[in-house]
């Protein structure tokens, strides 16, 4: 998911949106790529499909859409297939063509022999270009991260969960940002979410945003300790529970970057190690000191592709195992009663969750949730969702919740409390307050979107 490119200004619409000209709605604006593998083994015979639509500017899918598609695969990678199956002849690097069929074309890439990344880009005159990457990998021979007992996996989630990462609010209230509830009253944002049935707060963690280059929040330093500390001061006031993403980086780490903190850059795998556990500790240590330990923690970040890249890359199984099995032991140390959420951003691609977890369970990697990140440009239809939550809770005997999602809030909600085997738990909602779909307008006035979950909360039993 390219969430390197949107994260960074995720809240300007809140401000700019209604500037914005007026457009056709119906207008075909986009190119959108969805991938249904973006991990593949690098054994000459691997296969992922791609499916290729056009979007208007509301988002939606042309479906009656023929305009004419030049694509272009960069790395050891071949198109075998186009639309109906019929075989074609591809050169690596070389560039193709075809015509939306009834707004969608559908090809199938098979991975080569070496490791690496392949590119995929998808172009049109007038559009905007669609892209994905894909990393071909050679997991090679599972080695268990320990001999022990697993020190995660049995911990019983009671509740079921309507949760909201709102990480963007002190930097909102920074700028003079206020929020009002239906009557034009000011009110915390924490209170408005509790009372329309939020009962969780995620909070995102870097390691020195504050740095001038490279940082999340150069001089600010906004999503470090210190800012984590008071938002989960306000969490616990407010009697919600708390998710603490770890990134493992001093800004965004996801499918596409998993950057190793500046102060840990010259470290080798023994050094990296060390500093996932003494830092994972100090954090949730500074936490629990104050009256505000974490209830549940994720270690890394949309981690699919693995994460403190290079060593902990996914093509580095053992180390990426190890890295996360430190950040575990550390939490739980702190708090033997922390819920682990190994988070993944494979909402659709029930194969590729299952590639990354079935690694993850070779090397005995302790977790008690699987969290799936959904965003339909990226992760497939809603009932790829369904059919994937379904598969892992079944195949794997864990909780499974959408740990980021915004838009169809209603049909993921439903799916997300009720996949099969009483293991769907529920939701964390991205950046809600404004982004994309917003709770508020951009005088900062709650609005309409706010109340689909009130409905959610009461059939679900969420308190």
């Amino acid at each position: 998911m390219k969430k390197i490119l949107f994260s960074a200004i995720a809240f300007l619409p809140l401000f700019v949106a209604a500037q914005a000209p007026a457009t056709n709605p119906d207008q075909p604006t986009e190119i959108v790529v969805t991938p249904y593998k973006t991990t593949m083994v690098a054994d000459g015979k691997d296969n992922a499909l791609i499916k290729i639509s056009v979007i208007n500017r509301a988002g939606k899918e042309i479906t009656n859409a023929t305009n004419l598609i030049h694509f272009k695969v960069e790395g050891d990678a071949k198109i075998i297939s186009v639309t109906n199956g019929s075989d074609v002849k591809h050169e690596p690097g070389a560039a193709m063509h075809e015509s939306l069929n009834n707004g969608e074309l559908r090809l199938v890439l098979q991975a080569g022999r070496n490791k690496g990344i392949v590119k995929f880009d998808a172009t049109c005159e007038g559009l905007s270009t669609g892209s994905t990457e894909i990393h071909t990998v050679q997991p090679g021979i599972a080695h268990p991260v320990t001999k022990g007992a697993s020190i995660a996996g049995t911990m019983k989630l009671n509740d079921k969960i309507i949760g909201a990462d709102i990480s963007f609010l002190p930097q909102l209230e920074d700028r003079g940002m206020k929020f009002y509830d239906k009557d034009g009253k000011q009110s915390d944002v924490l209170a408005m979410l509790k009372d329309h049935g939020f009962n969780y707060i995620r909070l995102r963690i870097f390691d020195h945003p504050e740095i001038l280059k490279g940082g999340y929040s150069p001089k600010r330093g906004f999503c470090d300790l210190a800012h984590t500390m008071q938002m989960a001061k306000r969490i616990k006031a407010a009697g919600m529970k708390f998710l603490l993403d770890f990134h493992y980086s001093d800004t965004w780490a996801d499918p596409q970057r998993q950057n190793i903190p500046v102060a840990w850059n010259n470290l080798d795998f023994n050094g990296l190690k060390d500093s996932v556990y003494t830092y994972t500790k100090n954090v949730m240590q500074a936490l629990k000191d104050q009256g505000t330990v974490p209830d549940m923690v994720q270690i890394g970040n949309e981690i699919n592709h693995g994460m403190l890249w290079p060593v902990g890359e996914i093509n580095n199984l053992d180390s990426l195992a190890t890295f996360i099995y430190q950040g575990v032991k550390a939490s739980k140390e702190v708090n033997p009663n922390v819920i682990v959420m190994l988070h993944i951003a494979l909402g659709g691609q029930n194969d590729e969750a299952r590639f990354f977890l079935d690694n993850m369970e070779k090397r005995k990697v302790p977790y008690d949730v699987i969290g799936l990140s959904y965003y339909p440009k990226w992760h497939g239809t809603t009932d790829d969702l369904k059919n994937n939550m379904a598969d892992l809770a079944k195949r794997y005997k864990k909780y499974v919740m959408v740990a980021e999602y915004s838009q169809l809030k209603q049909e993921v909600n439903e799916i997300s409390f009720t996949a099969p085997g009483n293991k769907a738990v529920g939701t964390f909602i991205w950046e809600p307050l404004g982004s994309w779909e917003a709770f508020f307008d951009r005088t900062g006035k709650v609005n309409a979107t706010l109340d689909v979950y009130p409905p959610f909360a009461k059939k679900y039993n969420v308190h």
